[in-house]
Protein backbone atom coordinates (compact mmCIF):
# COMPACT_ATOMS: atom_id res chain seq x y z
CA UNK A 1 0.00 0.00 0.00
CA UNK A 2 1.49 3.14 -1.09
CA UNK A 3 2.09 5.57 1.14
CA UNK A 4 -0.12 9.38 1.64
CA UNK A 5 2.55 12.43 1.28
CA UNK A 6 1.69 15.95 2.80
CA UNK A 7 3.33 19.04 2.19
CA UNK A 8 2.30 21.72 4.71
CA UNK A 9 3.50 25.61 3.00
CA UNK A 10 3.17 27.96 5.50
CA UNK A 11 3.28 31.91 5.01
CA UNK A 12 3.31 34.84 7.57
CA UNK A 13 5.38 35.25 11.36
CA UNK A 14 7.21 32.93 13.57
CA UNK A 15 3.81 32.00 15.19
CA UNK A 16 2.00 30.73 12.14
CA UNK A 17 5.45 28.71 11.75
CA UNK A 18 5.44 26.76 15.21
CA UNK A 19 2.03 26.00 14.22
CA UNK A 20 2.92 24.02 11.11
CA UNK A 21 5.78 22.87 13.07
CA UNK A 22 2.25 20.74 14.98
CA UNK A 23 0.24 20.45 11.92
CA UNK A 24 3.12 18.43 10.74
CA UNK A 25 3.34 16.40 14.04
CA UNK A 26 -0.50 15.84 13.61
CA UNK A 27 -0.27 14.49 10.10
CA UNK A 28 2.54 12.12 11.15
CA UNK A 29 0.56 10.36 13.62
CA UNK A 30 -2.54 10.18 10.96
CA UNK A 31 0.15 8.19 8.74
CA UNK A 32 1.50 10.73 6.21
CA UNK A 33 4.74 10.98 4.92
CA UNK A 34 6.01 14.66 4.84
CA UNK A 35 7.13 15.84 1.79
CA UNK A 36 7.79 19.56 0.08
CA UNK A 37 8.16 18.32 -3.54
CA UNK A 38 5.63 19.95 -5.82
CA UNK A 39 2.28 19.26 -6.87
CA UNK A 40 2.47 18.62 -10.37
CA UNK A 41 1.61 15.19 -11.69
CA UNK A 42 1.96 11.66 -9.92
CA UNK A 43 4.54 13.06 -8.18
CA UNK A 44 2.86 15.11 -6.11
CA UNK A 45 1.19 15.33 -2.62
CA UNK A 46 -1.74 13.58 -1.59
CA UNK A 47 -2.70 16.38 0.84
CA UNK A 48 -1.65 20.08 0.57
CA UNK A 49 -2.30 22.38 3.38
CA UNK A 50 -1.56 26.32 3.40
CA UNK A 51 -1.07 27.81 6.19
CA UNK A 52 -2.27 31.34 6.03
CA UNK A 53 -1.07 35.11 7.57
CA UNK A 54 -3.56 37.70 7.08
CA UNK A 55 -1.21 40.60 8.01
CA UNK A 56 -0.68 41.96 4.71
CA UNK A 57 -2.45 42.15 1.14
CA UNK A 58 0.47 40.82 -0.45
CA UNK A 59 0.60 37.44 1.23
CA UNK A 60 -3.19 36.58 0.73
CA UNK A 61 -3.14 37.11 -2.82
CA UNK A 62 -0.21 34.80 -2.66
CA UNK A 63 -2.47 31.71 -1.23
CA UNK A 64 -5.23 33.14 -4.06
CA UNK A 65 -2.76 32.46 -6.87
CA UNK A 66 -1.47 29.17 -5.33
CA UNK A 67 -5.01 27.69 -4.91
CA UNK A 68 -5.97 28.96 -8.83
CA UNK A 69 -2.82 26.77 -9.48
CA UNK A 70 -3.95 23.43 -8.04
CA UNK A 71 -7.02 23.67 -10.03
CA UNK A 72 -5.89 21.78 -13.08
CA UNK A 73 -3.96 19.60 -10.77
CA UNK A 74 -6.94 18.55 -8.36
CA UNK A 75 -9.19 17.79 -11.86
CA UNK A 76 -6.27 14.98 -12.70
CA UNK A 77 -5.59 13.66 -9.31
CA UNK A 78 -8.99 14.29 -7.71
CA UNK A 79 -8.46 12.05 -4.94
CA UNK A 80 -5.90 15.00 -3.59
CA UNK A 81 -6.87 16.95 -0.62
CA UNK A 82 -6.28 20.60 -0.38
CA UNK A 83 -6.83 22.31 2.93
CA UNK A 84 -6.72 26.17 3.98
CA UNK A 85 -6.22 27.12 7.50
CA UNK A 86 -4.21 30.29 9.72
CA UNK A 87 -5.40 33.59 10.51
CA UNK A 88 -6.52 34.41 7.07
CA UNK A 89 -8.94 31.53 7.18
CA UNK A 90 -10.28 32.41 10.62
CA UNK A 91 -11.56 35.47 8.99
CA UNK A 92 -15.57 34.71 7.72
CA UNK A 93 -15.52 36.38 4.59
CA UNK A 94 -12.28 34.89 3.45
CA UNK A 95 -13.72 31.16 4.42
CA UNK A 96 -16.42 31.99 2.06
CA UNK A 97 -14.49 33.52 -0.58
CA UNK A 98 -12.51 30.50 -0.58
CA UNK A 99 -15.93 27.64 -0.51
CA UNK A 100 -17.49 29.76 -3.72
CA UNK A 101 -13.89 30.53 -5.13
CA UNK A 102 -12.47 27.51 -5.00
CA UNK A 103 -14.76 24.78 -5.23
CA UNK A 104 -11.94 22.03 -5.52
CA UNK A 105 -10.74 23.21 -1.81
CA UNK A 106 -11.48 19.90 0.71
CA UNK A 107 -11.04 21.81 3.68
CA UNK A 108 -11.00 25.31 5.61
CA UNK A 109 -9.94 25.80 9.88
CA UNK A 110 -9.01 28.88 11.23
CA UNK A 111 -6.95 29.23 14.79
CA UNK A 112 -9.09 27.98 17.34
CA UNK A 113 -9.04 24.35 15.21
CA UNK A 114 -5.34 23.66 15.16
CA UNK A 115 -6.71 20.72 17.57
CA UNK A 116 -9.56 19.29 15.53
CA UNK A 117 -7.12 18.85 12.57
CA UNK A 118 -7.39 14.79 13.25
CA UNK A 119 -11.63 15.34 12.90
CA UNK A 120 -11.39 17.54 9.93
CA UNK A 121 -9.00 14.95 8.36
CA UNK A 122 -11.43 12.10 8.95
CA UNK A 123 -14.69 14.50 7.78
CA UNK A 124 -13.25 15.55 5.06
CA UNK A 125 -13.35 11.82 3.18
CA UNK A 126 -17.08 12.24 2.58
CA UNK A 127 -17.38 15.92 2.47
CA UNK A 128 -16.05 19.65 2.54
CA UNK A 129 -15.59 20.92 5.85
CA UNK A 130 -15.19 24.48 7.05
CA UNK A 131 -14.27 25.04 10.50
CA UNK A 132 -13.68 28.42 12.12
CA UNK A 133 -15.61 28.57 15.03
CA UNK A 134 -14.50 29.92 18.12
CA UNK A 135 -14.51 27.42 20.20
CA UNK A 136 -11.70 26.46 23.04
CA UNK A 137 -9.23 29.14 24.17
CA UNK A 138 -6.68 27.41 21.36
CA UNK A 139 -3.52 26.47 24.08
CA UNK A 140 -4.50 22.49 23.18
CA UNK A 141 -1.34 21.03 24.92
CA UNK A 142 0.68 17.99 24.04
CA UNK A 143 -0.28 18.11 20.56
CA UNK A 144 2.70 16.40 18.36
CA UNK A 145 5.02 18.33 16.49
CA UNK A 146 7.80 18.09 13.82
CA UNK A 147 10.36 20.57 14.15
CA UNK A 148 13.06 20.66 11.13
CA UNK A 149 15.53 22.40 12.81
CA UNK A 150 17.15 20.63 16.02
CA UNK A 151 19.40 23.71 17.46
CA UNK A 152 17.15 26.48 17.56
CA UNK A 153 13.59 26.35 17.91
CA UNK A 154 10.26 28.84 19.19
CA UNK A 155 8.17 28.19 21.78
CA UNK A 156 4.56 29.66 22.26
CA UNK A 157 4.08 31.18 25.52
CA UNK A 158 0.81 33.03 24.43
CA UNK A 159 -1.78 33.71 21.78
CA UNK A 160 -3.53 36.36 20.95
CA UNK A 161 -3.63 40.30 21.37
CA UNK A 162 -5.48 42.95 23.74
CA UNK A 163 -3.97 46.00 22.12
CA UNK A 164 -6.40 46.43 19.00
CA UNK A 165 -4.13 49.00 16.94
CA UNK A 166 -6.16 50.31 14.25
CA UNK A 167 -4.64 49.01 11.40
CA UNK A 168 -3.61 45.20 12.54
CA UNK A 169 -6.77 41.99 12.29
CA UNK A 170 -4.45 39.90 14.46
CA UNK A 171 -7.04 40.32 17.74
CA UNK A 172 -9.64 39.34 15.51
CA UNK A 173 -8.20 36.17 14.00
CA UNK A 174 -6.49 35.14 16.76
CA UNK A 175 -8.43 36.36 19.74
CA UNK A 176 -8.04 37.95 23.05
CA UNK A 177 -4.25 37.10 24.95
CA UNK A 178 -4.22 33.74 26.66
CA UNK A 179 -1.02 32.78 28.35
CA UNK A 180 0.37 29.14 28.12
CA UNK A 181 0.99 27.83 32.14
CA UNK A 182 4.73 28.43 33.07
CA UNK A 183 5.05 24.47 34.07
CA UNK A 184 3.88 23.65 30.47
CA UNK A 185 6.54 25.86 28.42
CA UNK A 186 9.09 24.90 30.59
CA UNK A 187 8.47 21.34 29.98
CA UNK A 188 8.24 21.48 26.49
CA UNK A 189 11.68 23.44 26.36
CA UNK A 190 13.45 20.59 28.55
CA UNK A 191 12.20 17.86 25.78
CA UNK A 192 13.74 20.29 22.97
CA UNK A 193 17.14 20.66 25.24
CA UNK A 194 16.88 16.62 25.74
CA UNK A 195 16.68 16.97 21.65
CA UNK A 196 19.27 18.74 21.45
CA UNK A 197 18.25 22.32 20.93
CA UNK A 198 20.41 24.93 22.63
CA UNK A 199 18.85 28.08 21.63
CA UNK A 200 14.56 28.99 21.81
CA UNK A 201 12.78 31.81 20.96
CA UNK A 202 9.51 32.61 23.02
CA UNK A 203 6.66 33.67 21.11
CA UNK A 204 3.57 35.62 21.15
CA UNK A 205 1.43 38.49 19.17
CA UNK A 206 2.72 40.64 22.29
CA UNK A 207 5.02 38.06 24.42
CA UNK A 208 5.70 40.61 26.91
CA UNK A 209 1.96 40.94 28.37
CA UNK A 210 2.48 37.24 29.04
CA UNK A 211 0.14 36.84 32.02
CA UNK A 212 0.62 33.86 34.61
CA UNK A 213 3.80 35.72 35.85
CA UNK A 214 6.13 38.65 35.38
CA UNK A 215 7.75 38.28 32.15
CA UNK A 216 10.91 38.86 33.43
CA UNK A 217 10.46 35.71 35.79
CA UNK A 218 9.27 33.58 32.75
CA UNK A 219 12.60 34.29 31.16
CA UNK A 220 14.98 33.07 34.29
CA UNK A 221 12.86 30.14 34.35
CA UNK A 222 13.66 29.34 30.97
CA UNK A 223 17.30 30.06 30.68
CA UNK A 224 17.16 27.96 34.03
CA UNK A 225 16.66 24.82 32.11
CA UNK A 226 19.88 22.56 31.33
CA UNK A 227 21.30 22.73 28.13
CA UNK A 228 19.47 25.54 26.54
CA UNK A 229 22.38 27.80 26.16
CA UNK A 230 20.03 31.32 24.59
CA UNK A 231 17.04 32.72 25.00
CA UNK A 232 15.33 34.93 22.60
CA UNK A 233 11.98 36.39 22.06
CA UNK A 234 9.50 38.21 19.81
CA UNK A 235 7.11 40.79 19.52
CA UNK A 236 7.40 43.13 22.16
CA UNK A 237 5.33 46.25 22.62
CA UNK A 238 6.98 48.92 24.39
CA UNK A 239 4.19 49.87 26.50
CA UNK A 240 4.60 46.51 28.14
CA UNK A 241 8.81 46.67 28.38
CA UNK A 242 9.20 47.04 32.29
CA UNK A 243 12.45 48.61 33.85
CA UNK A 244 12.41 44.41 36.04
CA UNK A 245 12.26 42.78 32.40
CA UNK A 246 15.49 45.02 31.15
CA UNK A 247 17.02 44.11 34.40
CA UNK A 248 16.77 40.39 33.59
CA UNK A 249 18.18 40.78 29.90
CA UNK A 250 21.21 43.04 31.55
CA UNK A 251 22.33 40.51 34.24
CA UNK A 252 20.94 36.93 33.11
CA UNK A 253 24.27 36.14 30.23
CA UNK A 254 21.65 33.59 28.59
CA UNK A 255 19.35 36.10 27.74
CA UNK A 256 20.73 37.23 24.01
CA UNK A 257 21.24 40.54 24.41
CA UNK A 258 18.94 41.37 21.69
CA UNK A 259 15.40 43.61 21.33
CA UNK A 260 12.72 43.32 19.05
CA UNK A 261 11.06 46.85 19.58
CA UNK A 262 8.09 47.73 17.16
CA UNK A 263 7.09 51.65 16.70
CA UNK A 264 5.67 51.10 13.55
CA UNK A 265 5.45 55.49 12.83
CA UNK A 266 7.27 58.42 14.51
CA UNK A 267 4.41 60.97 14.28
CA UNK A 268 2.68 61.37 17.40
CA UNK A 269 -0.55 61.72 15.40
CA UNK A 270 -0.16 59.05 13.37
CA UNK A 271 0.51 56.99 16.77
CA UNK A 272 -2.44 57.83 17.76
CA UNK A 273 -4.57 57.00 14.74
CA UNK A 274 -2.91 53.41 15.22
CA UNK A 275 -4.12 53.31 18.24
CA UNK A 276 -0.67 52.53 19.71
CA UNK A 277 -0.53 54.02 23.39
CA UNK A 278 2.60 55.48 23.16
CA UNK A 279 4.48 58.76 21.83
CA UNK A 280 7.32 59.36 20.15
CA UNK A 281 9.14 60.87 22.99
CA UNK A 282 8.49 57.71 25.42
CA UNK A 283 9.56 55.19 22.28
CA UNK A 284 13.16 56.95 22.61
CA UNK A 285 13.09 57.41 26.32
CA UNK A 286 12.81 53.73 26.49
CA UNK A 287 15.61 52.78 23.47
CA UNK A 288 17.86 55.24 25.30
CA UNK A 289 17.35 53.61 28.96
CA UNK A 290 17.57 50.01 27.38
CA UNK A 291 20.84 51.14 25.73
CA UNK A 292 22.37 52.56 28.94
CA UNK A 293 21.76 49.41 30.72
CA UNK A 294 22.60 47.00 28.31
CA UNK A 295 25.63 48.83 26.23
CA UNK A 296 25.88 47.31 22.71
CA UNK A 297 22.30 45.91 22.54
CA UNK A 298 21.13 44.57 19.11
CA UNK A 299 17.79 46.39 18.02
CA UNK A 300 14.99 45.54 15.67
CA UNK A 301 12.09 47.14 15.02
CA UNK A 302 8.65 47.22 12.72
CA UNK A 303 7.66 50.24 10.58
CA UNK A 304 5.00 50.92 8.58
CA UNK A 305 4.98 53.45 5.78
CA UNK A 306 1.76 54.97 4.16
CA UNK A 307 -0.89 54.62 7.19
CA UNK A 308 -3.51 56.47 5.82
CA UNK A 309 -3.67 59.73 7.87
CA UNK A 310 0.32 59.74 7.07
CA UNK A 311 1.81 62.93 6.00
CA UNK A 312 5.06 63.38 4.34
CA UNK A 313 5.74 65.19 7.52
CA UNK A 314 4.30 62.38 9.67
CA UNK A 315 7.19 60.39 7.69
CA UNK A 316 9.67 62.83 8.43
CA UNK A 317 9.24 61.81 12.30
CA UNK A 318 9.97 57.83 10.90
CA UNK A 319 12.96 59.14 9.34
CA UNK A 320 14.18 60.86 12.99
CA UNK A 321 13.36 57.89 14.81
CA UNK A 322 15.13 55.81 12.68
CA UNK A 323 18.54 58.33 13.01
CA UNK A 324 18.42 58.42 16.62
CA UNK A 325 17.89 54.40 17.86
CA UNK A 326 20.43 53.39 15.12
CA UNK A 327 18.40 49.96 14.46
CA UNK A 328 20.63 46.94 13.84
CA UNK A 329 17.99 45.62 11.41
CA UNK A 330 14.60 46.54 10.57
CA UNK A 331 11.47 45.51 9.30
CA UNK A 332 9.59 47.91 6.88
CA UNK A 333 6.24 47.42 5.38
CA UNK A 334 3.66 49.34 3.16
CA UNK A 335 0.70 49.58 4.79
CA UNK A 336 -2.07 47.37 3.67
CA UNK A 337 -5.50 47.26 4.17
CA UNK A 338 -7.46 44.85 6.20
CA UNK A 339 -11.07 44.20 6.22
CA UNK A 340 -12.94 45.11 9.36
CA UNK A 341 -10.11 47.13 11.16
CA UNK A 342 -10.60 50.97 11.78
CA UNK A 343 -8.04 52.36 9.56
CA UNK A 344 -9.66 50.56 6.75
CA UNK A 345 -12.57 53.25 6.83
CA UNK A 346 -10.03 55.97 7.08
CA UNK A 347 -9.24 57.87 3.44
CA UNK A 348 -5.75 57.84 2.41
CA UNK A 349 -3.57 61.16 2.78
CA UNK A 350 -0.98 60.63 0.20
CA UNK A 351 -1.02 58.84 -3.03
CA UNK A 352 0.79 55.24 -3.69
CA UNK A 353 3.33 56.78 -5.77
CA UNK A 354 4.19 59.09 -2.79
CA UNK A 355 4.03 56.37 -0.21
CA UNK A 356 6.35 54.20 -2.34
CA UNK A 357 9.13 56.88 -2.53
CA UNK A 358 8.63 57.48 1.13
CA UNK A 359 9.59 53.68 1.23
CA UNK A 360 12.26 53.62 -0.81
CA UNK A 361 13.87 56.41 1.47
CA UNK A 362 13.48 54.42 4.49
CA UNK A 363 15.03 51.08 2.68
CA UNK A 364 18.16 53.42 1.69
CA UNK A 365 18.39 55.30 5.72
CA UNK A 366 18.11 51.73 7.18
CA UNK A 367 20.56 49.81 5.08
CA UNK A 368 23.13 52.57 5.50
CA UNK A 369 22.72 52.50 8.70
CA UNK A 370 22.81 48.18 8.90
CA UNK A 371 25.55 48.11 6.81
CA UNK A 372 27.96 50.67 9.22
CA UNK A 373 27.01 48.86 12.51
CA UNK A 374 27.85 45.13 10.71
CA UNK A 375 31.31 47.23 9.78
CA UNK A 376 31.94 48.03 12.67
CA UNK A 377 32.14 44.43 13.42
CA UNK A 378 34.80 43.20 11.28
CA UNK A 379 38.07 42.15 12.95
CA UNK A 380 36.02 41.78 16.36
CA UNK A 381 35.20 37.77 17.33
CA UNK A 382 31.93 36.88 18.03
CA UNK A 383 30.03 33.81 19.84
CA UNK A 384 28.17 32.57 16.89
CA UNK A 385 25.81 29.15 17.62
CA UNK A 386 26.51 27.12 14.28
CA UNK A 387 23.10 25.90 13.34
CA UNK A 388 23.68 24.42 9.91
CA UNK A 389 25.25 24.10 6.66
CA UNK A 390 24.52 27.30 4.86
CA UNK A 391 23.03 28.33 1.76
CA UNK A 392 25.65 28.93 -1.13
CA UNK A 393 29.40 27.06 -0.72
CA UNK A 394 28.87 23.43 -0.35
CA UNK A 395 29.01 21.33 2.87
CA UNK A 396 31.81 23.05 4.59
CA UNK A 397 30.65 26.80 4.78
CA UNK A 398 28.05 26.75 8.03
CA UNK A 399 25.87 29.07 8.93
CA UNK A 400 24.79 31.48 12.56
CA UNK A 401 24.41 33.66 14.47
CA UNK A 402 25.61 36.00 16.90
CA UNK A 403 24.02 37.39 20.69
CA UNK A 404 22.34 40.08 18.76
CA UNK A 405 20.97 37.61 15.65
CA UNK A 406 23.48 38.60 12.92
CA UNK A 407 23.77 35.97 10.87
CA UNK A 408 27.51 34.44 10.45
CA UNK A 409 28.59 32.31 7.57
CA UNK A 410 32.13 30.70 7.93
CA UNK A 411 34.07 27.86 6.64
CA UNK A 412 33.32 24.82 8.99
CA UNK A 413 33.02 20.89 9.80
CA UNK A 414 29.56 19.49 10.67
CA UNK A 415 31.19 18.73 14.32
CA UNK A 416 30.28 22.20 14.72
CA UNK A 417 26.78 22.30 14.30
CA UNK A 418 25.15 22.82 17.02
CA UNK A 419 28.22 24.39 19.47
CA UNK A 420 29.20 28.01 20.47
CA UNK A 421 32.03 28.58 17.73
CA UNK A 422 34.07 31.68 18.23
CA UNK A 423 34.32 33.39 14.85
CA UNK A 424 36.85 36.53 13.76
CA UNK A 425 34.68 38.84 11.41
CA UNK A 426 36.16 39.43 8.48
CA UNK A 427 33.47 40.82 5.92
CA UNK A 428 30.44 43.08 6.59
CA UNK A 429 27.30 43.32 3.93
CA UNK A 430 24.21 44.75 4.78
CA UNK A 431 22.41 41.71 6.24
CA UNK A 432 25.47 39.36 7.21
CA UNK A 433 28.43 39.11 7.82
CA UNK A 434 31.66 36.55 6.62
CA UNK A 435 33.88 35.36 9.05
CA UNK A 436 36.14 32.62 9.57
CA UNK A 437 37.33 30.50 13.02
CA UNK A 438 38.84 32.40 15.85
CA UNK A 439 42.23 30.34 16.82
CA UNK A 440 42.66 28.99 20.17
CA UNK A 441 44.75 31.34 22.62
Amino acid sequence: MKTKTARVITYGCQQNENDSERIRGILLEAGYTLTDHGDDGDGGADLIIFNTCAVRDNAEQRVYGNLGALRRVKEQRPEMLIGVCGCMAQQTHVAEHIKKRFPYVDFVFGTYALARLPQILYSVRSQRVFDIERSGDGLAEHLPRHRQNGVTATVSVMYGCNNFCSYCVVPYVRGRERSRAPKDIIREVEGLAAQGCREVTLLGQNVNSYAELPFGELLELVSGVEGIERVRFVSSHPKDVTPELIDVMARNRKVCKQLHLPFQAGSDKVLADMNRKYTKERYLELVAGVKEKIPGIALSGDVIVGFPTETDEDFDHTIDVIRQTAFDMLFTFIYSKREGTPAAKMPPVLPPERVKVNFDRLIAEQNAVSLKKNTALVGTTQQVLVEGVGKSGGDSMLTGRTDGAKIVNFAGNQTMIGKMIGVKITRAATWSLTGEVAANK
